[in-house]
């Protein structure tokens, strides 16, 4: 039997998504542990996508073929029960046997929020990057504007080792002002590593004066990361939604 899941979590003390041969520290490889003990053998969880360290789930998917006599319920309540505080199956479901949750997915929304408040950010400073001013927010649309749509993004992908094709589509990157924070989202077919802490580490040299937004065109044809701005803390990030 096939099931399908949704997974929130906070990254703040994982090496990301994947499991790791030297660290249980891992997303997956925490769920795959409940689901052992569970069903007393391995069960493989296959994820939309791989966060890194440090980067949060509001809603990431994931599917893993089992079987069991537990009901979905049943098998939600065990997992929420033997998983640590900071990972819950927010849906656990049955799915048709060809769903896979990486090769089905047509689209994510990961979300990144800077602090810009004039005080410290006492109870969410494990969830924003904290500026030391506001950027010019107009300055920064008018550079995401050049980033929307489909393009080579070579030159804000992490791992220089990249084989595989750069070109991705992004389809929208709203960015605004909410009190004391600046979040900026971003939907797309799909990223590459470190993609959006480096779309939004440029975005905000931007906002701060150091390029100009008409400089995004030149940046992308260069293919070149190490023309692009810094990436930006993991702690920022997090995968809102994945489309299906």
């Amino acid at each position: 039997m096939n099931y399908k899941m949704t997974i929130s979590y906070d990254g703040s003390r994982y090496f990301g998504w994947e499991h790791q041969p030297n660290t249980d520290l891992t997303i997956q490889g925490k769920i795959e542990t409940v689901l052992c003990e569970m069903l007393g053998h391995p069960a493989e969880v296959i994820g939309a996508g791989r966060t890194d360290a440090g980067v949060h789930a509001e809603a990431m998917v994931a599917n893993v073929h089992m079987e069991t006599d537990m009901t979905p319920e049943e098998i939600k309540k065990y997992m929420n029960r033997y998983l640590p505080d900071d990972i819950c199956i927010t849906d656990f479901r049955t799915a048709a046997d060809g769903f896979h949750s990486r090769y089905k997915a047509v689209g994510k929304t990961y979300r990144y929020t800077c602090y810009i408040g004039s005080e410290k950010p006492v109870f969410n400073g494990k969830y924003v990057y904290v500026l030391e001013s506001i950027p010019n927010i107009e300055k920064m649309r008018q550079a995401a504007e050049y980033l929307i749509g489909e393009h080579d993004f070579a030159s804000f992908c992490g791992n220089p080792r990249m084989k595989k094709s750069t070109v991705r589509l992004v389809d929208s990157i709203d960015i605004r002002q909410k009190g004391d924070l600046l979040i900026l989202t971003f939907h797309g077919t799909g990223f590459l590593q470190y993609m959006v802490r480096i779309l939004t580490g440029t975005l905000l040299e931007v906002g701060f004066g150091k390029r100009t937004p008409e400089s995004m065109e030149a940046l992308i044809l260069a293919k070149d990361r190490k023309l692009a701005g810094a990436t930006a803390p993991a702690k920022g990030l997090c995968l809102m939604k994945v489309d299906y």
